[in-house]
């Protein structure tokens, strides 16, 4: 099977080879609970530096199981709703669902959409849309109808915060009803990053400049019209440290809260 060259994608699209390589790493731990057989396979046919990324980390895998429980949870009482995965990358959440009725937007950059073509299987229920997410036309795009469910993986971080909250606030706008699902980082890990943050002496990481908590992501609801409600989604138990009940306790406590990494999902009104 041919393989893929990775150097068509660089910058922040870069990123998509980073949390790929550790969905796949992890989902080939016999003791994960994490399963995504479709990661496996992409991840097999790339030819990158992979070591460049770090050693690998729990985060972005149990970042992706928790996006796909609340899209899932939206799903269950909207069975007709539009997915728009923004900034999508290399992500296989469409296949981990299994909901291959449901009409799927993926909207993200010509480069990595190349990639995708080449390296997903063709869906016809997924719609590829090449674009920035900040160029509004891929509202046009959906159906608001039987709802919208809106997620935002690995993505607002990359914006400046203007931009960032000016797209919430026109979704909220354009889709009533609808979610947003985005994850966000505290201050000083903005700020690291900013620095030049390295995962080796191959690679930095991008810089992020859009911080966000959880309480200035909760202030939405008086601030922005359209939200009618804010969600704080903790990530589920994984291994070892990551499976610790004392620690999510932690993570949910008011003083810790807003110095961590977060994960917000907006109810629209």
């Amino acid at each position: 099977m041919k393989r893929i060259d990775s150097t068509a994608l660089t910058g922040v699209s870069e990123t998509s080879l980073w949390t790929l390589r550790n969905r796949a790493v992890e989902a080939t731990r016999p003791d994960s609970a994490f399963e995504d057989p479709l990661a496996i396979e992409v991840f097999d046919r790339i030819e990158c530096d992979w070591g460049k990324f770090g050693k690998p980390s729990q985060s972005h895998p149990l970042r992706a199981l928790a996006f796909d429980h609340a899209v899932w949870q939206y799903l269950a009482t909207h069975r007709h709703a539009t997915v728009v995965a923004l900034g999508e990358g290399l992500q296989t959440s469409y296949w981990r669902l299994g909901r291959r009725d449901v009409r799927w937007l993926s909207v993200d950059l010509e480069p990595v959409l190349r990639v995708r073509k080449s390296l997903l299987p063709h869906e016809d229920s997924v719609v590829e849309i090449a674009s920035s997410a900040l160029d509004r036309g891929w509202m046009d795009e959906v159906d608001p109808r039987g709802g919208v469910v809106i997620t935002a993986e690995g993505l607002l971080m990359y914006f400046d915060r203007e931009e960032a909250l000016a797209l919430i606030a026109d979704c909220a706008r354009r889709f009533p009803g609808g979610h947003f699902i985005f994850d966000s980082i505290p201050m000083w890990f903005r700020n690291r990053t900013l620095d030049g943050l390295k995962m080796s002496d191959r690679y930095t990481v991008p810089p992020m400049p859009f911080a966000f908590s959880y309480s200035e992501a909760s202030a939405l609801v008086n601030v922005m019209p359209g939200i009618g409600a804010v969600d704080d989604i903790v990530l589920p138990p994984g291994r070892g440290a990551w499976k610790s009940p004392i620690l999510r306790r932690v993570a949910r406590m008011p003083t810790v809260r807003d110095l961590r990494p977060s994960i917000t999902r907006l109810r629209f009104a």
